[in-house]
């Protein structure tokens, strides 16, 4: 399999996190995106934050790049195909609210991805449910994925794609949505 471009999904608006950046909003003395980036640094040569024009980023480790998407529509599937599209081979993604994905989880879904067909899609699978902004998509699913409404959840879109599911534990796709759920990670993060 081509080794996938590394991509930090980080194109929504943050509501829930009262308006500020949520990627550059701190979580153990850092900025939250630079610890999916770290890890999506460790199994992937060229790691990059595809985002809207007008999103806040922080400053980006030394080598990463910003991919900016499409306006609109403001939906996930656009960041996946816009990412898709530009890299022109496979991409490993991962929310930008995720700070407990590791290398290791990662590496299983790049491993799965190995095992699948050319034109699969393998997406984590936690707490009984797919998890879509935590996987790896090969170009092959690009035809559902533009062909799919922006009105419909990015569950079902992928659940489309028929993936790969791996399973893993629901700790490790949590994701940061409001600020009680920063506090709760920073106290996570203090206690490991």
């Amino acid at each position: 399999m081509t080794v996938p471009t590394g991509v930090v999904l980080a194109g929504g608006l943050g509501r829930r996190m009262g308006g500020a950046s949520k990627p550059a909003a701190s979580l153990g003395g850092e900025p939250l995106v630079w610890r999916p980036l770290r890890a999506l640094g460790e199994v992937c040569p060229e790691v990059v934050v595809a985002c809207k024009a007008d999103t806040r980023l922080p400053s980006l480790p030394a080598g990463v790049a910003r991919w900016e998407e499409p306006d609109d529509p403001r939906h996930p599937l656009t960041g996946l195909i816009f990412a898709l599209e530009r890299a022109g081979r496979p991409v490993l993604v991962c929310a930008a609210d995720m700070p407990f994905v590791s290398a290791l989880v990662l590496r299983r879904l790049i491993g799965e991805g190995e095992k699948a067909g050319a034109g699969a899609a393998v997406v984590a699978f936690a707490g009984g449910r797919l998890e879509p902004l935590l996987g790896l998509y090969r170009p092959g699913c690009l035809a559902v994925l533009r062909e799919s409404s922006s009105n419909a959840r990015l569950t079902t879109i992928v659940e489309g794609l028929e993936p790969v599911l791996v399973a893993m534990d629901a700790a490790v796709t949590r994701s940061v949505n409001t600020p009680e759920e920063l506090r709760t990670a920073e106290a996570s993060l203090l206690s490991a």
